[in-house]
């Protein structure tokens, strides 16, 4: 039976703590919260759970923070978590199964992250981390902001997962951060770039972050799925800016690095349906549907562009063309990925209208396309 230290870094999670605490007693053997300046009930929460409280003093520097964290440990491996983060029942009781069978020659676990649930409680948007490593490695974090865990070894990829519950409003914290490194004209790794193009992008300034996904992609550096994603986000600020030839030029480019993703399909589906190419956008359409998830990748997956959406879609494209047999069954199955969807719901009544099932009258439900 291995044992597993937790460690956290907080600053005035008064409100989650408890809860993400409550998540983990059942199966951490230690929990080390590291506090980086709390004014609120912080600190006072954390000791109903545990007495090993250590202060770090902030210093704009996550991979600092989360690196004296881990020095804290004395268990074999360690765990790392954010206090809006919680564990349910179902992966508790498969991470109290897996410290009993994890294999000795295994160096890392990685964990479903959920991001974003639906009114069902279906997971519509995960990645993979690297969330529990072996203590006796030397593992370290690396980066000021959207810092990360350089790891290796043997990895085992468990379906225990973590899911995210923020409870703050959304800062500008992490874009501060840059700008200041922006200021004193220091230098952004690729990662930096990357990241920092994202932030303007949140931030709705849409021709810093295409420049900066540029130069992010100009380095030749970054790893696939950041440069696929890189050239999906500036296709979307292009299209804020009204820019369609280089949105489009922006979602091509990401053929340069692989395969076309779910996410790809959809927004050439999408472009395709806006001009009422209904054959083209099938094609496009239909390749999301097929499209077939690695489990191996540590990379964001947002499951609504290979389960509901592009049948959705379908559907609508087969009623335009006529073919209504068509159009009800790719609307059947959207509804089996999300039941209570109000489009999928809309246009069920439609077919039993149309098929002289209902009385509802009206068109088709039409989502909008990648989204």
């Amino acid at each position: 039976m291995i044992t597993i230290s937790l460690c956290m870094i907080v600053k005035n999670e008064e409100n989650s703590l408890a809860r993400c605490l409550s998540s983990v007693k059942s199966f951490a053997d230690e929990i080390n919260i590291v506090d980086t300046g709390s004014t609120d009930r912080t600190k006072e929460i954390a000791r109903q759970f545990t007495k090993r409280i250590f202060d770090f003093t902030w210093v704009d520097d996550f991979a600092a923070a989360r690196n004296f964290a881990f020095k804290q440990a004395t268990k074999e491996f360690i765990m790392w978590l954010d206090a809006d983060d919680v564990i349910d029942e179902k992966s508790q009781k498969i991470i109290r199964r897996l410290k009993a069978t994890i294999p000795r020659e295994i160096m890392r676990v990685t964990m479903p992250y959920n991001l974003g649930m639906d009114h069902d409680g279906n997971v519509t948007s995960s990645l993979r981390r690297n969330r529990l490593v072996r203590r006796s490695q030397p593992w370290e974090w690396i980066g000021r902001v959207h810092e990360y865990l350089a790891v290796g070894g043997e990895a085992h990829h468990s379906e225990a997962a973590v899911t995210h519950q923020k409870d703050k409003e959304y800062t500008d914290r992490n874009l501060k951060i840059y700008k200041a490194k922006q200021a004193n004209n220091e230098v952004f790794s690729p990662r930096d770039l990357y990241y920092f193009a994202n932030e303007l992008r949140d931030h709705q300034l849409n021709e810093e972050a295409v420049e900066y996904y540029e130069k992010f992609l100009d380095t030749g550096e970054g790893w696939i799925e950041d440069n696929i994603q890189a050239c999906m986000k500036m296709a979307e600020c292009h299209g804020r800016l009204e820019n369609t030839r280089q949105q489009f030029a922006a979602w091509c480019r990401s053929l340069e690095y692989d395969q076309p993703r779910a996410e790809f399909s959809c927004a050439m589906g999408a472009h395709f349906l806006t001009n009422n190419n209904y054959e083209v956008a099938i094609y496009w359409y239909t390749m999301a549907a097929d499209y077939k998830v690695n489990q191996d990748f540590l990379s964001m997956v947002n499951r609504a562009h290979f389960t509901w959406l592009p049948h959705l879609q379908l559907c609508l494209c087969y009623d335009r063309l006529g073919q209504h047999e068509k159009a009800y069954e790719h609307n059947e199955i959207a509804l089996q990925h999300h039941p209570s969807h109000p489009s999928m719901l809309y246009n069920k009544e439609y077919f039993s209208k149309t098929y002289g099932f209902g009385k509802t009258t009206g068109s088709l439900a039409d989502d909008g396309g990648a989204g």
